[in-house]
């Protein structure tokens, strides 16, 4: 990890890293602002493919089909589009599939767009009650930590987890 004083670091550099170490092969992503910077760093990583989603569904079943294929994923989404996806997870807590999200919030810190704040704060709850563990990361500096210890539990211990950015770490500039 680079120095917590470094300007220039940014906690997706460390994020991929880990991405790499641990064998992701397939991301999912839905474009967000929130998550721009470790898209970006995936869209340019020949050995991570990553596919642009036309809607948030399809993530799961993406990832539920790399890990069928014998790849690991990740699926990259925003919190409004986590509504869109809880009849899929279903299909993951049936067939106990290791899955690893990454979901960035909307509709909490400084929200300023009213139709993101219903989902927003219902987020958590709905993952949870589609069986999925929800760690929730409140500064950049816990991002890549937690993401290390949540793909491990994903892949190693077989569950579905997803690792939730707090809206006070993106909407520093990175929220579009």
């Amino acid at each position: 990890m680079k120095g917590m004083n470094d300007l220039d670091w940014h906690w997706a550099d460390d994020v991929h890293q880990h991405f790499r170490h641990v064998g992701i092969a397939q991301v999912a992503y839905v474009p967000d602002g929130g998550l721009a910077n470790l898209i970006k760093l995936c869209n340019s990583d020949e050995t991570i493919r990553s596919v642009a989603l036309t809607t948030e569904e399809e993530g799961v079943a993406q990832i539920a089909g790399a890990w069928l294929g014998g790849q690991r994923g990740v699926f990259l989404t925003q919190s409004g589009g986590v509504g869109n996806c809880v009849n899929m997870l279903s299909m993951v807590a049936e067939c106990r599939i290791p899955f690893f999200a990454m979901v960035s919030m909307r509709g909490q810190w400084a929200e300023t767009v009213p139709w993101q704040i219903p989902m927003g704060q219902a987020t958590a709850a709905a993952l949870e009650a589609a069986g999925v563990i929800v760690h929730t990361a409140w500064s950049p500096q816990e991002v890549p930590e937690m993401v290390a210890a949540c793909t491990e539990l994903a892949f190693e211990g077989g569950r579905a987890v997803a690792v939730v950015i707090s809206q006070r770490i993106t909407a520093t500039g990175e929220r579009g």
